[in-house]
């Protein structure tokens, strides 16, 4: 899980380093094309075996996942990146809250006081005074918020598909967006904004060596992120994801972002404390096997 930690901290590191030649959207498409290159081929050398069953239960996690993608690599471009990384895994304050009004699960003070400190770590973030737009933080809250939706989906499709078709989901999505906004874009005039409606952009010299690299630090974390799941409890194992901020802000240093101020530090620690919490309960609750 570490090592998942680190390669999207490295994805993340690799589109910051891209900010000035590409859009959020258009990093969206390079990022799942670069996934989808080397998925196919697994896929014709080995099919899957699955029950299957649950196609819209399937295309929708591929929305939310590629709607989670769009929303992380905005915020990428214009956040720090530890500061980036840090609202997307706000998902598992989220998770908790969701499974309460969806589900109605409740898991007592202990889990309620962890998502009071994960939203008082993201106002130690936010900081009215930042000289961020809201906009910025407004977009690093629904990144957190679609990754949940992401996960709760993720949760309940592991019985019916292969992982690998799950993530192949999540890959085609973030390919058939940006491809749709290619085709409104130049079908209708309307102009780019960037995000859902981008033109086109090849990338030229050393900028194919970002892109490439920023895909295959995407697909190992992806990869780690399963051997690590299926090794251990989820409780045990998501603990380590948080290390995803340390990475990300000293990646981020090295690319130029300032290092994070007290308040910063300790908004990023009260989301870590918060998951640390959240998944030491669900630790708890899992019966040995």
């Amino acid at each position: 899980m570490l090592l998942a930690a680190l390669g999207f901290s490295l994805m993340g590191g690799s589109a910051k380093a891209l900010k000035e030649s590409f859009t959020a959207g258009q990093l969206v498409f390079y990022r799942n094309a670069v996934g989808l290159i080397f998925l196919v081929p697994g896929l014709l050398i080995r099919p899957p075996i699955q029950r299957g069953g649950k196609p819209l239960r399937l295309a929708f996690r591929g929305l939310m996942g590629t709607l989670a993608l769009y929303t992380l690599l905005y915020c990428i471009l214009h956040l720090p990146l530890g500061t980036a990384m840090s609202y997307n895994l706000t998902s598992a304050l989220f998770i908790a809250i969701f499974s309460f009004i969806i589900f109605g699960e409740y898991h007592g003070r202990r889990v309620l006081f962890a998502v009071l400190l994960g939203f008082t770590g993201m106002l130690l973030i936010y900081k009215p005074v930042m000289h961020f737009p809201w906009y910025y933080h407004a977009t690093g809250l629904a990144s957190g918020i679609i990754s949940a939706i992401a996960y709760l989906t993720l949760g309940r499709l592991a019985a019916y598909y292969d992982p690998r078709i799950i993530v192949l989901s999540f890959l085609v999505g973030g390919v058939l967006l940006p491809s749709v906004s290619l085709f409104i874009h130049y079908s209708t005039g309307i102009p780019s904004d960037g995000l859902f409606i981008i033109d086109w952009k090849w990338p030229e010299g050393l900028e194919w060596i970002w892109v490439s690299f920023m895909g295959v630090a995407a697909l190992f974390g992806q990869y780690c992120v399963t051997k690590a799941y299926s090794a251990d409890k989820a409780g045990i194992v998501s603990v380590f994801g948080y290390s995803n901020i340390i990475y990300s802000v000293f990646i981020g240093m090295l690319l130029g972002d300032a290092f994070p101020d007290l308040m910063s530090w300790a908004g990023i620690f009260c989301i870590i404390a918060s998951g640390i919490i959240i998944s030491l309960f669900k630790r708890s609750q899992v019966p040995d096997d």
